[in-house]
């Protein structure tokens, strides 16, 4: 089946007129032009070239073929130079992923701010609690809590810190004395649910020195479900500031968080540098900014 790198040795043929210059114009040797063009026209059945004197004079069969070659390369370049226009500008799409609660209530808020200054852009947003693999391009970049222990190719940088502060519901007569709405197993590594383990004492079903230090009837598994719990009037937990200050079902129990978070900004260096990919970088770390405990 003949490709396109048999089509550019068949043009550069053409266009040079003898073997050496076709070798010239493809960086080869004159021997590597010769032995390619032998293989296509074999691989075709039918002669390209006359040999004349030196020179290469295409056939009626080379003529239809370098036609078709000439088609092939102007859909190359113009897919080229639109690849290229597009990189140059804000235009086309970029994957970002992040946990749930974070592409629904911190990034999605936040679109419209970015459209309205890249209105060619579009950002397709997942949420994921499973890391997606930027490496293998299932997403374009990432905002994670976590640094992963190794990059690999992909770029890693701190933008910010979020505080995780104690909520309770608003309809609670004596917050202090709810139980403490925490995560089931498979999310117990979570530094917010060590912080209520450490406060209970770790023991489950029973009051700690607190007084109201127990847990409440339900485990989740994500920010999410931390908040719904909380509204529903289950108990009091952790949750980020911009999460908890956003819902008039929930009060905040003081000003200073019980928790910090590292927020981390990962990109894939192929979109890192384009025009959308430094755009939506940019809009990134300003929307972290204005929710961080710590711009960084």
């Amino acid at each position: 089946m003949m490709n396109w790198d048999d089509m550019r040795v068949a043009l550069a043929a053409a266009r040079g007129g003898t073997l050496s210059e076709a070798a010239r114009r493809l960086d080869v040797n004159q021997t590597t032009v010769s032995r390619r063009l032998s293989a296509l026209e074999e691989t075709l059945g039918a002669r390209l070239f006359h040999r004349i004197e030196g020179r290469l004079v295409p056939t009626h069969g080379g003529e239809r073929l370098l036609e078709e070659a000439e088609r092939a390369e102007a859909a190359a370049l113009a897919a080229q130079q639109a690849l290229m226009g597009l990189d140059a500008r804000a235009e086309g799409t970029v994957r970002v992923t992040s946990v749930p609660t974070n592409v629904t209530r911190l990034l999605i808020p936040a679109v419209p701010a970015l459209i309205a200054r890249y209105p060619n852009l579009r950002v397709e947003l997942l949420g994921a609690e499973n890391r997606t693999n930027l490496s293998r391009r299932e997403a374009d970049m990432a905002l994670r809590f976590d640094r992963p222990g190794s990059a690999g190719t992909t770029l890693c940088r701190r933008i910010g810190q979020l505080g995780y502060h104690i909520y309770a519901p608003t309809s609670a007569v004596e917050p202090e004395s709810l139980p403490w709405v925490t995560y089931e197993e498979a999310s117990a590594d979570l530094p917010q649910a060590h912080w209520i383990a450490r406060r209970i004492g770790r023991r489950i079903g029973g009051r700690g020195a607190g007084g109201g230090e127990v847990l409440a009837p339900v485990l989740v598994n994500d920010a999410e479900g931390v908040l719904q719990a909380v509204a529903a009037g289950l108990g009091r937990s952790l949750l980020p500031r911009f999460v908890g200050d956003g819902d008039p079902r929930l009060i905040r129990m003081g000003d200073e968080p019980a928790v910090v978070r590292d927020l981390w900004h990962l990109s894939h260096p192929d979109i890192r540098h384009t025009k959308r990919g430094e755009a939506v970088t940019q809009w990134l770390e300003e929307t972290v900014a204005s929710v961080a405990s710590v711009a960084s």
